[in-house]
């Protein structure tokens, strides 16, 4: 199997500067709104500000990866002299959580660097960032050859989790059927 080199598009958090303003959340909501910033849902938003007002917490974290599974993780970390729970750090969307799902059809959704149409620069999320909280990274890493993701099987089986093969099989029949 060759190698080949791929662009690795990546996001530092420095959590330390983070002041909780969201505005993060606000620019990415209305990038990925349809059309484009004429809603400004943040439950639709690929960044998710995690806060704990009462001990001055605010942990940006960004839309990773689907799974199906949920975790086993419950521990808690001090860094800092603040706590966070494990899952606060995890960027999964799994069905122990509503983060990361689209509010209404609860597909998972997963931080796409802003490269939509017009695709960015830099994610809006680092440009709008007034704290450099947000730091936008890229660089070359060696790989194997890439197996392609097919987002309408992960939003399926996502579907399928939620609610049941059958259920989604009689759906799609019904869909099939009025169309």
């Amino acid at each position: 199997m060759s190698k080949i080199k791929k662009k690795v598009k990546t996001i530092k958090i420095d959590a330390d500067k983070c002041n909780g303003c969201r505005a993060c959340e606000i620019v990415c909501a209305g990038f990925h709104s349809t059309p484009k910033y004429d809603i400004i849902n943040p439950a639709r938003s690929r960044i998710q500000v995690i806060t704990h007002r009462l001990k001055n917490i605010w942990l940006p974290v960004f839309a990773g990866e689907y799974t199906p599974a949920e975790c086993m993780g419950r521990d808690i970390y001090v860094i800092d002299g603040k706590e966070y729970e494990e899952c606060a750090f995890c960027r999964a969307t799994c069905p122990s959580r509503d983060l990361f799902k689209e509010p209404d059809s609860h597909l998972p959704l997963r931080c796409d660097m802003c490269e939509d149409d017009p695709p960015q620069e830099k994610p809006l999320c680092v440009q709008v960032c007034l704290n450099d909280v947000l730091i936008y990274e890229e660089r070359e890493v060696e790989v194997g050859e890439e197996e392609s993701v097919d987002l309408a099987e992960v939003g399926l089986r996502s579907l399928i989790d939620k609610h049941g093969f059958d259920t989604l099989v009689d759906t799609m029949v019904r869909i099939a059927e009025k169309g």
